[in-house]
């Protein structure tokens, strides 16, 4: 079998539905091959599904349209697998967004990937930069999160002159999914991929809850204790209504 039947089979038969939004029910290394042939492919993006989102995508059209035209729909929150397996449709594995991006970086050298870096603070963006160049990376740009909606045709034509095939977005949500999909013919990307904060992490400027506590399914209240005022609503009410929308969507199946 050659390596694009195997990804085709891998991604045939395994994209499933759950809160009627696309889930492919990929492990970790299964995710990189997909993520290698979309690479190749062009014009591709990746979906991270976890509570917020799926809350999310109920009120907003444009959210729900980036995740159903998705190439790769991942079970980025532990509460997806979670929910995943009781809604009948089980992820095999949570399927992290920082996890996934740094398995990408690790074989960009190799595979001569070329990487832009898009969001956050300066600094921070700037250091991710020097650390991946520094291993060999081929890092063709890297600007920071703040610019005015007047700046933002210069942002995309900035990346698509780079001609980057992975895009790596430090953007909260929706404002890097409707970035995505409202540039997605001018971008000129082979992945576009939303990494959340996951540069602040790199660089530094945030730590990572140990492996115990991801391993939990706990990673939310590490963060939750770091930056406490601006997830609370998104961790202690969306939580909440997550857990009261899966219970509901249980019912309705069995009923």
């Amino acid at each position: 079998m050659t390596e694009q039947q195997l990804t085709d089979a891998v991604h045939e038969g395994q994209r499933k539905r759950v809160f009627d939004l696309p889930l492919d029910t990929l492990t970790m290394s299964e995710s990189v091959q997909l993520c290698h042939r979309l690479i190749a492919e062009r014009g591709h993006w990746r979906a991270d599904l976890n509570a917020s989102i799926v809350l999310a995508a109920l009120e907003d059209q444009r959210l729900r349209e980036y995740v159903e035209t998705s190439a790769i729909s991942n079970a980025d929150g532990q509460s997806i697998v979670w929910a995943s397996r009781l809604l009948g449709a089980p992820a095999p594995e949570r399927v992290s967004g920082i996890d996934l991006f740094l398995e990408l970086i690790k074989s960009a050298p190799e595979r001569g990937d070329r990487v832009f870096l898009l969001g956050a603070r300066h600094d921070v963006v700037q250091a991710v930069a020097g650390i991946f160049t520094t291993r060999g990376v081929d890092v063709v740009g890297f600007r920071d999160g703040y610019w005015t909606p007047a700046d933002e045709l210069d942002v995309v034509r900035e990346i698509a002159a780079a001609r980057p095939d992975l895009l790596f977005l430090a953007l909260p949500s929706p404002r890097k999914e409707h970035f995505v999909l409202e540039h997605k013919h001018r971008l000129n990307v082979g992945l576009a991929f939303g990494v959340g904060g996951s540069f602040d992490v790199i660089s530094g400027r945030l730590k990572r809850a140990p492996l115990w506590i991801q391993k939990l399914g706990l990673e939310w209240c590490y963060r939750f204790v770091q930056e406490p005022r601006r997830l609370l609503k998104r961790y202690l009410v969306g939580n909440t209504q997550f857990v009261l929308l899966t219970l509901k969507t249980r019912i309705s199946q069995r009923s």
